[in-house]
């Protein structure tokens, strides 16, 4: 247990960050990775070895748990018949949040998180894979990364000798893949009052970082006052985009609709999204201890604010709920440029038959503008089920247009 805190802190007091080294994260990621957990599908039995193997690692960390179990099991149902509508196939399930606690005595807590589960066998009609039934999905970014991310920050804050003026709450989340549904029903059952929570760390699939550009995007960072000026003044190598919205497909989205000041880290999709290709031997170890180290001067630079003011921010427009068709292709979501770059283009699907290429930029769609990810959606939900139309790319510097069909 750590000594009461006063709350005098100033940043030169803070040392160096360059705390969480590969070896820190590693051997976490392999074994959450590794073909023995089948692809930790929510409610399986490998997602269980998966939480008993990160409750054994927070137990390690000196974290306590709360009512003698680190693991908060939830129900909830499950269409186990994709064919069957009806409220006859749906089977209650359960699955388990995994959670640790580092009490300083203060009066609020931080609270770090990250799904564990992905997509196991690949039964549940998420994979991106033409043929994915029966194949082990990994996740290894998706998100051991994150999941490993979590248990070396639950280490770092427990060994350090700082008196930190905040408790620390750290979270492993199942049925992330199924909709969230982990961080919502902690969020409705929470182990702390939120009230007494002063923000909410995410890491979704961080261990992607590329070494050329660089390039993380931290999302939340309207939903708090102070978050902008203060990831502007971290001294890193790493390039960082901004995104103002609190709410996004991953577990952040929970705290922050209960008025919680969020963040979310992101090292960028790529082509083994939601793929059995989503493997460890991918992983850029080094770009994720960088990530995290980050995060540790972003966290102790918050410790000269007693706690963060909340703020709503907007709600992005996705289109999604329109969605009739698709074209099997990824966004690069890092690309800064005019219109949409293609990190992935699904064996079989429309763009794959058209001709679409692993880089090409959507430039048109439809004979439509596509300035971004956003506008390509929108005009994207406007097609149905057997339309065809063009869709324009640039591709090494030279125009190219494509006959598409959905």
């Amino acid at each position: 247990m750590k000594k009461i805190f006063t709350f005098v802190f100033t940043l030169s007091l803070l040392p160096n960050f360059a705390q969480i080294k590969e070896a820190d994260i590693k051997p976490h990621l392999t074994y959450l990775a590794s073909d023995k957990l089948k692809g930790r599908g929510t409610s399986s039995p490998e997602e269980l070895l998966a939480a008993n193997y990160i409750a054994a690692e927070f137990k390690k960390a000196g974290l306590t748990s709360f009512n003698k179990s680190y693991l908060k099991a939830f129900t909830y149902k499950k269409n186990t018949n994709p064919h069957d509508t009806a409220t006859a196939g749906l089977q209650e399930k359960t699955a388990n949040n995994v959670v640790g606690f580092l009490d300083n005595k203060a009066p609020y807590t931080i609270v770090i998180g990250a799904h564990y589960d992905h997509l196991g066998l690949g039964h549940d009609h998420n994979s991106l894979d033409a043929n994915p039934e029966g194949k082990i999905h990994n996740g290894a970014d998706d998100n051991a990364s994150g999941t490993s991310g979590v248990i070396a920050l639950a280490n770092y804050f427990s060994k350090n000798k700082i008196q930190e003026p905040f408790n620390f709450l750290f979270i492993c989340f199942s049925g992330e893949e199924l909709g969230l549904l982990g961080s919502k029903k902690w969020c409705d059952n929470p182990d702390i009052e939120l009230s007494k929570i002063n923000y909410m760390l995410n890491m979704d699939m961080i261990g992607r970082l590329n070494d050329s550009t660089k390039k993380m995007i931290v999302y939340g960072v309207g939903t708090a006052p102070v978050f902008v000026p203060l990831i502007d003044s971290i001294q890193t190598t790493l390039s960082i985009r901004k995104d103002s919205s609190g709410v996004g497909p991953s577990d952040q989205t929970s705290f922050y609709l209960k008025d919680i000041p969020v963040l979310h880290f992101f090292t960028g999709q790529h082509s083994d999204y939601h793929k059995p290709s989503d493997d460890a031997d991918k992983i850029n170890y080094a770009g994720e201890a960088q990530v995290l180290n980050y995060m540790i001067a972003l966290i102790e630079k918050t410790y000269r604010y007693p706690k963060l003011t909340f703020l709503k921010t907007r709600t992005p427009d996705t289109g999604k709920a329109s969605f009739k068709v698709t074209m099997g292709v990824m966004p690069d979501y890092t690309f800064e440029g005019q219109g949409m770059r293609i990190d992935g283009v699904t064996d079989g699907k429309p763009a794959h038959k058209a001709g679409v290429e692993k880089g090409d930029v959507v430039k048109k769609l439809g004979g439509e503008e596509v300035k971004d990810v956003m506008s390509y959606m929108k005009i994207l939900s406007t097609f149905k089920k057997d339309d065809t139309t063009t869709v324009e790319v640039l591709r090494n510097g030279e125009t190219k247009v494509f006959s598409i069909t959905f």
